[in-house]
């Protein structure tokens, strides 16, 4: 069976820094800004706090960055999400799993870059070495999975 590592674009474990760092905006949202302990990326999520619960600082959780649920790589098509029933996913593997689509790259000093997604409104800035995340394109579809740790 392949593993995360065979269809991911970025994988780090990251721990919580601040939630909500400028005070809480929608009642069912919750922004996690957190830094990843292998590639050292910051990272700024949303995440709808009715259905999953990262609370605490400090608190350390898997993010994975995807282009497909498929185990075998194949790619989705991106327009609904129908499993074949009893084939394993990606998403088996993770508790909260997100859709959306990468709406700007910028690249600056020293190698960095920023990359900003949008899964359905709920938004995601992350910083990092182009080296890291170099697999993620403009305007490129993607899934972020995540579970505790």
């Amino acid at each position: 069976m392949a593993t995360s590592a065979h269809v991911s674009l970025f994988e780090d474990i990251f721990e919580i820094t601040a939630i909500n760092s400028d005070g809480k905006k929608f009642d069912r949202v919750n922004r996690i800004a957190a830094t990843g302990t292998t590639f050292e990326c910051e990272l700024l999520l949303d995440i709808n706090c009715e259905i999953y619960h990262l609370k605490d600082e400090g608190e350390k959780f898997t993010l994975v960055l995807a282009s497909t649920l498929n185990l075998d790589g194949r790619p989705d098509d991106h327009l609904s999400y129908a499993p074949n029933p009893g084939e394993p996913t990606l998403a088996d593997n993770y508790e909260y799993v997100m859709h959306g689509r990468v709406f700007d790259i910028s690249y600056k000093k020293e190698g960095a870059v920023v990359i900003a997604a949008s899964f359905g409104g709920l938004l995601m800035r992350l910083i990092g070495h182009q080296r890291h995340l170099s697999n993620i394109q403009p305007d490129m579809r993607l899934y972020v999975l995540l579970k505790k740790d």
